[in-house]
């Protein structure tokens, strides 16, 4: 509980929040490990419509524009290396697939909206997950670093980690630690990124031949678009929204603390070397594309 309220207040970043669940996870274990992964999406999708109380319409619109040639490109790219990979490797065809979706689409939250149209097993999904949350782990460390020796603008992190970065908690953490305008542009690309779950949903339920489960679709992001509409239009809201939107930061600042403590020693044993492989290589790939885009194409 100690842990709980330090991650709600100002005194934590996502990155010390991410690293303290961690400890907790190798230390003590999380003793409920099993309501972890619902909490962790609720959480997020909340936290994801605060967020939407802090930006505007105009300049969301405008980082979607620049963002959408990327995200088309990227995630054809991933899937497409990620079925070749996965059968060079020899890895079994719905693990692989559920780890390129996962790093094409938005981390956990396409694996989560997947698994089930293509009747993935516990085993399978639990792999794929692990290797997302491991790397989202080391992105939130690493991408600011980069981005600030790079002397990437703030439009340009924003935009790099929205594609680069599987997660969106992990998104968020690393561009709200950038700078402001990061942030609007990374949430706001990574969201209609998002949205690219649907068809890739519908086309999974051809590949793997499975015409009756349901889609989800990610309904939030239509709360996000609302929350930006309201503050962009209603005065009376944006005179409070500074008060959403740090709630929604304390939100995903607990979020990276409980996806930290769910990855124990059972969940990173459970990876394997050849899936974590595929992980890191696609990762690798389309983190060091998009970064050679966002600098000389953008």
């Amino acid at each position: 509980m100690a842990c709980i309220a330090l991650c709600l207040s100002p005194l934590v970043s996502p990155a010390i929040a991410l690293l303290m669940g961690l400890i907790i996870a190798q230390c003590t274990g999380h003793p409920y490990l099993h309501l972890n992964h619902k909490a962790t999406h609720i959480l997020l999708q909340f936290s994801v419509v605060g967020l939407g109380f802090g930006m505007n319409v105009h300049s969301a619109l405008q980082a979607g524009k620049e963002g959408i040639l990327f995200t088309v490109a990227s995630i054809s790219c991933t899937l497409i290396s990620g079925y070749l990979m996965g059968k060079w490797l020899g890895i079994e065809k719905k693990t692989s697939y559920l780890i390129s979706a996962g790093t094409a689409i938005c981390g956990g939250s396409a694996i989560a909206a997947i698994s089930p149209v293509i009747k993935a097993e516990e085993k399978q999904i639990s792999v794929a997950l692990g290797c997302v949350f491991i790397l989202n782990s080391v992105a939130l460390f690493i991408f600011p670093v980069i981005g600030h020796h790079l002397h990437l603008s703030q439009s340009q992190f924003g935009l790099w980690c929205a594609i680069a970065i599987h997660d969106t908690s992990s998104v968020v953490g690393a561009a709200s630690k950038y700078g402001p305008h990061a942030l609007e542009v990374a949430t706001t690309v990574k969201l209609a990124r998002a949205l690219w779950i649907i068809p890739v949903a519908f086309l999974s339920t051809f590949i793997f031949n499975n015409k009756s489960k349901k889609i989800s679709v990610p309904y939030f992001i239509g709360l996000f678009v609302l929350a930006m509409i309201t503050n962009t239009y209603i005065h009376a809201v944006a005179g409070i929204s500074h008060y959403m939107v740090a709630a929604a930061k304390a939100g995903l600042t607990l979020t990276l603390f409980l996806i930290g403590a769910g990855l124990s020693r059972q969940v990173l044993a459970a990876v394997g070397l050849k899936p974590m492989i595929q992980a890191i290589v696609l990762w690798i790939a389309i983190s060091g594309s998009a970064l050679y885009a966002v600098m000389h194409l953008a």
